[in-house]
């Protein structure tokens, strides 16, 4: 558990398989969404329970043993799972916190399902397909980009993907948003944690009856909470930097092949195969990021048929980024909504590597046994200065090198706060790897 800096939710379940405020392995992580896509082909495939029963006893080892993780999930993988349905399921990953688990629960199903994650960006060129408010949250509003506009079309399932549901409201209301534009008759909820109260469920119940569908509920771990206390809104004494201010005080970064501390690296289109989407984004502050998306984290949604041609780009790119490490105890990480991809490559570099994501989820450090969060770096976001980013739980010499992986490049100087940010965090060798450039920049720096 941790305290959120946060009027609206005073509270925050610290997960340990997720990825996302502590270091984990990165098989465990995928394992993690692979094991509610079991659920959710027992759920709808009743006659494989046996089989299935046999594959989460296996996802529940992995989870609760890192050290067999990785072979569970190769075993849940290797069973090429498939939904004879009319139609493909689709998966709606909730950003930013659930992006990968959707994406890792997707693409458990060798064929016939689709995956896209909401996302909190502005892509002024396109049209959102769905929109909605997560109501709790400090970043309110969610959008679905999908470049075929009938990604939601047809009257198959829909499988909405969160880490957590405490009270169920942000389902609820895509729930709403998407039967009003896209009508059907089931929908699934999974998720790690389910923590809805009897009137919650309820609320789910009534939305059934008024709507006429069903909603079925999956997660990995059911239970009731009770909240005591008032939530922590007083900045004064959260200087973001808890537990590493003494180091961020003497740290300096210079951004170039001949720093020691960071190494900028380009992951450029000449050298990767990425197929990329060419949208600009705008930020709340006014900064229009011309730099490409990648096609494939998700985010304009894909499907089963562009799953290989993203394994090799990853195995690539793995690759490279292998030909870098010095050292052994490696840290991988993804940022923001930019997730799954930087997992993948995680868990395929070998062992000793750790994964995990910044967050703009404000989150009170404090170091005491069993707390959640013992210390924090915070900057504001290269794409909006008015959004607050956070790197939690990486403690000074807790690793020889750290890879922070970005799906796009802003500008330098929006750029900058990151990478003082990154100095601050007590690691000899911290490699900032972009996906690609600002096409009007000139990148400079060790390239890959």
């Amino acid at each position: 558990m941790a305290a959120r800096v946060n009027k609206k939710r005073s509270f925050l379940f610290v997960s340990k398989v997720l990825g996302k405020h502590i270091p984990v392995n990165p098989y465990t992580s995928l394992l993690s969404g692979a094991a509610l896509a079991v659920l959710l082909y027992k759920e709808l495939v009743p006659q494989s329970g046996q089989q299935m029963d046999k594959l989460i006893q296996e996802a529940v080892r992995g989870l609760l043993d890192p050290n067999y993780a990785k072979e569970a999930y190769e075993k849940l993988m290797n069973e090429r799972l498939t939904f004879a349905f009319p139609e493909p399921i689709k998966f709606v990953g909730f950003a930013e916190t659930a992006t990968a688990l959707g994406h890792s629960m997707y693409r458990l199903f060798d064929d016939g399902a689709t995956y896209i994650h909401t996302t909190r960006e502005d892509i002024p060129d396109l049209r959102p397909v769905i929109r909605f408010e997560e109501e709790h949250s400090h970043a309110v509003d969610h959008r679905c980009y999908a470049l075929n506009e009938d990604a939601f079309a047809g009257d198959g399932p829909i499988v909405l993907v969160d880490d957590e549901i405490t009270t169920g409201k942000t389902t609820l209301n895509i729930i709403r948003d998407i039967q009003e534009h896209f009508p059907r008759k089931q929908y699934v909820i999974a998720s790690l944690l389910d923590w809805r109260t009897d009137s919650d469920e309820q609320a789910f119940a009534d939305l059934e009856a008024e709507l006429g569908i069903r909603i079925t509920p999956l997660s990995l771990l059911k239970g009731k909470i009770e909240i005591q206390g008032a939530p922590i809104l007083d900045h004064t004494e959260y200087a973001g930097q808890t537990g590493n201010a003494e180091h961020a005080a003497t740290s300096t970064v210079e951004v170039n092949q001949d720093s020691p501390g960071i190494i900028d690296c380009h992951l450029e289109k000449d050298a990767s195969t990425f197929e990329r989407v060419s949208h600009s984004s705008l930020s709340t502050d006014g900064y229009v990021n011309t730099a490409p998306y990648l096609k494939y984290t998700g985010r304009f949604g894909l499907q089963s048929a562009d799953n290989p041609a993203l394994d090799a780009e990853i195995a690539r790119t793995a690759e490279r980024l292998n030909q870098l490490r010095s050292g052994q105890r490696t840290l991988v990480m993804g940022t923001g909504e930019f997730m799954y991809i930087p997992m993948r490559i995680a868990a395929e570099l070998g062992p000793d590597v750790s994964y995990q994501s910044t967050t703009r989820s404000p989150v009170y450090p404090h170091q005491e046994e069993g707390y959640g969060v013992a210390c924090g770096v915070t900057y504001p976001s290269p794409e909006d200065s008015t959004v607050r980013n956070f790197i939690y739980n990486v403690e000074p010499g807790q690793y020889d090198e750290i890879f922070v992986l970005l799906e796009r490049e802003s500008d330098p100087e929006r750029m900058k706060p990151m990478l003082d940010a990154l100095a601050c965090l007590g690691c000899k060798n911290v490699h900032v790897a972009y996906f690609n450039g600002l096409t009007k920049q000139e990148n400079k720096g060790a390239r890959i």
